[in-house]
């Protein structure tokens, strides 16, 4: 148990049992004596076992009595005991033992120790083939799987799947909850028309020719006659002054740039068939002069003259002119001459009226039709308008013109006043022919406005379309939330008997908020376009609140 044997006593050889020379005689001994011999030494090494693995232990024989060695009688040291073996799997057969330690037999001193006996016997097993994780499990467990069916394929598979539809269902939560919201809106929820009472509108339309009549801002009060182009003499000139003012506005006191009056507008200054303005070659005078020029007298020579100045020659202006027409709308409209001299250049009512509204913007413009008359150096006498009415309560002027075949023509303006706001009316009569001379005709041109006129500034009135108060839509969140708007002040719409008007409900140019309090402006409620609309403020009737968990997580799209 030491681990190294002690050195064996005299008279045994290496393996333990008596030694061959022990009774030889005493001359043996002697002769030994003589001769020193080395004597062999037999070790015995114990090899300790590793832990859980069957060793084999060298059982000594029982040397004679008094030698130091072991007798028969010792039992077996631990180190013979062995494992039992338990099988896991049913084919390995319960009977197997691990082997048995083996008795080394006693070796003659010369003789060499067999390998066998330098190292422990192991046990050896022979490894088995991989098995799935079910079936190790149930050869590990000595427990078969249980027979598939139906409802563990079902459980089974709902233990698969449910952590992943766990997963997408937090992820779409998530999802719906960071998107952002849809930008709400107003809608309209009252009657989007009203009309006017009274009836319906009877205008003094006349018998020939063909005219309109429109309320700007509010829409049109009529037309009558064709509505074809037709030449419209003078009346052309009101493009030629669209087209240098836009070219070249002035505004306020601006009297503009001087213009040098060139041989030809002085040369033609003298025709005797047009109407024209003596002016001289070499002689100046500002935009502004030579604007009234154009339009109170009527000066062809100087229609003639401001086109070459603007554009270099007539006929680039007459280009111009056609480009501003097709600008504005007026699809009916040819100018062929910046005078109107000639009988191409025609056009409709309606077209004249879009230019009328667009003309009249300018406040230059204004000033200058408005005029009766008007002296300017240079220029001998003083000039009269041709309009003849201008001096009418509330009578504006635009341009007068014609011509035998255009017969009379007027474009006209008026105003009447509607709830202490001044509102403009606009018209036009072409092709008054019902008289023998071209003056009469003329003048009987301005007779028919002057009735339109009269007639329009009557039935132009107010109406209150909107209480202060009322309900008129909601602000839609996109969502299904619908928050009431009310109206913050009474609104009044401009018209005349039988009109029908539209309301609007707009932003306002600014975005309706996702949330606010009773009372805060999103919006306005509207009338009519451009200078005749009119407007009021909408407000929150109840709090306005974002939409909730529930509707954000169900929304859709």
């Amino acid at each position: 148990g030491s681990g190294d044997a002690k050195a064996p006593e005299a008279g045994l050889d290496a393996s333990g049992g008596p030694s061959e020379g022990a009774s030889g005689d005493a001359s043996d001994d002697a002769s030994d004596d003589e001769k020193p011999v080395d004597q062999p030494t037999a070790m015995f090494k114990m090899i300790r076992p590793p832990v859980d693995q069957p060793t084999t232990a060298l059982k000594l024989p029982a040397g004679p009595a008094g030698a130091g060695v072991g007798t028969d009688s010792v039992s077996d040291s631990d180190s013979e005991r062995t494992s039992t073996f338990l099988p896991l799997r049913p084919d390995i057969p319960a009977e197997r033992k691990a082997p048995e330690a083996e008795s080394v037999e006693p070796a003659p001193a010369s003789a060499s120790v067999p390998p066998a006996l330098a190292e422990p016997e192991r046990t050896r097993q022979q490894p088995l083939p991989p098995l799935p994780p079910l079936d190790l499990l149930a050869e590990l467990t000595n427990t078969p799987p249980p027979p598939p069916s139906p409802l563990r394929t079902t459980l089974r598979r709902i233990r698969i799947w449910t952590p992943l539809v766990l997963l997408l269902m937090i992820v779409f939560v998530i999802a719906q909850m960071v998107r952002p919201l849809p930008a709400p809106a107003l809608k309209l929820s009252a009657a989007p028309t009203f009309t006017f009472e009274g009836g319906e509108l009877k205008m003094p339309w006349p018998g020939e020719g063909q005219g309109a009549v429109e309320v700007e801002g509010v829409g049109s009060m009529g037309t009558y006659g064709p509505q074809k182009p037709a030449p419209i003499a003078s009346v052309t000139k009101t493009m030629t002054a669209y087209v240098i003012l836009r070219d070249h506005p002035l505004k306020g006191k601006e009297k503009g740039p001087e213009i040098e009056i060139d041989k030809k507008a002085a040369e033609q200054g003298k025709a005797e068939h047009e109407s024209t303005a003596a002016v001289q070659e070499g002689q100046t005078y500002s935009e502004k002069e030579l604007l009234q020029l154009l339009m109170i007298p009527s000066a062809n020579n100087v229609a003639r003259l401001l086109a070459r100045w603007d554009a270099g020659s007539e006929a680039a202006f007459v280009e111009k002119m056609n480009a501003a027409a097709k600008d504005l709308g007026m699809t009916q409209s040819t100018y062929t001459d910046p005078s109107g001299l000639l009988d191409s250049t025609v056009s409709t009512p309606r077209d004249q009226l879009k230019l009328a509204k667009a003309v009249m913007q300018y406040d230059v413009f204004r000033e200058i039709v408005n005029t009766p008359n008007v002296t300017i150096d240079g220029i001998p006498g003083r000039i009269e308008n041709n309009n003849s009415i201008l001096l009418k309560p509330g009578v504006g002027g635009i341009k007068t013109g014609s011509s035998t075949p255009a017969g009379g023509n007027l474009l006209w303006s008026a105003n009447t006043i509607v709830d202490g706001q001044n509102r403009r009316i606009l018209g036009i009569v072409m092709g008054a022919k019902n008289a023998k001379y071209l003056g009469d005709k003329l003048r009987l041109s301005i007779d028919y406005s002057y009735e339109l006129i009269k007639q329009a500034q009557k039935d132009v009135t107010s109406a209150p379309v909107v209480r202060k108060g009322q309900v008129l839509g909601y602000v839609d969140d996109g969502l299904g939330g619908k928050t009431p708007v009310v109206a913050t002040k009474e609104l009044k719409a401009v018209g005349w008997p039988g009109l029908k008007v539209e309301l609007e409900l707009t932003d306002g140019g600014k975005a309706v908020p996702h949330s606010g309090k009773a009372g805060d402006v999103v919006g306005q409620v509207s009338i009519g376009t451009g200078a005749g609309k009119v407007s009021s403020p909408v407000a929150l009737q109840t709090d306005l609140a974002e939409p909730g968990f529930d509707k954000k997580l169900t929304r859709v799209g």
